[in-house]
């Protein structure tokens, strides 16, 4: 495909597939602020203690980093770091899955994280293929 005949970023699943999971992170930091132990509970591992409450506040701030870097990412139109960032950010439902589990979580809540690690390795997959064919 010749320079002017290239697909725009924009126009691929993959990027479309990774804005949710930007907003989303955006409206984890809110929730995780705003209700700390509502956060905790509805991530599978309810505080103990109400004073546990900073290390939510601790996964929030570092949430907020990934909802701006990605964020930047999708302002930039940058596909190749959405697409790296999107499998290592495979850890993240994969590992609250494993503390949901080990907290004793409801399966429910478990497979709900399952389906998140799913969503992010399809937009993962979505976005190695946009790159594929911006380039192409």
């Amino acid at each position: 495909m010749s320079a002017s005949k290239q697909k725009a970023p924009t126009k691929t699943i993959g990027f479309w597939m990774a804005v949710p999971l930007a907003v989303l992170q955006g409206v984890n930091v809110v929730r995780a602020a705003l209700d700390p132990e509502g956060f905790a509970a509805y991530m599978g591992a309810p505080l103990v203690a109400a004073a546990d409450a900073s290390w939510v506040m601790i996964y929030g701030l570092r949430t907020a980093f990934i909802a701006v870097l990605v964020s930047i990412f999708l302002l930039r139109r940058d596909l190749d770091a959405l697409k790296w960032t999107a499998l290592a950010a495979l850890l993240m439902p994969l590992g609250d899955a494993w503390v949901a589990q080990q907290a004793g979580a409801a399966v429910s809540m478990v497979a709900r994280h399952g389906a998140i690690a799913a969503y992010v390795l399809i937009t993962g997959i979505a976005l190695f293929a946009a790159a594929r064919a911006v380039r192409a």
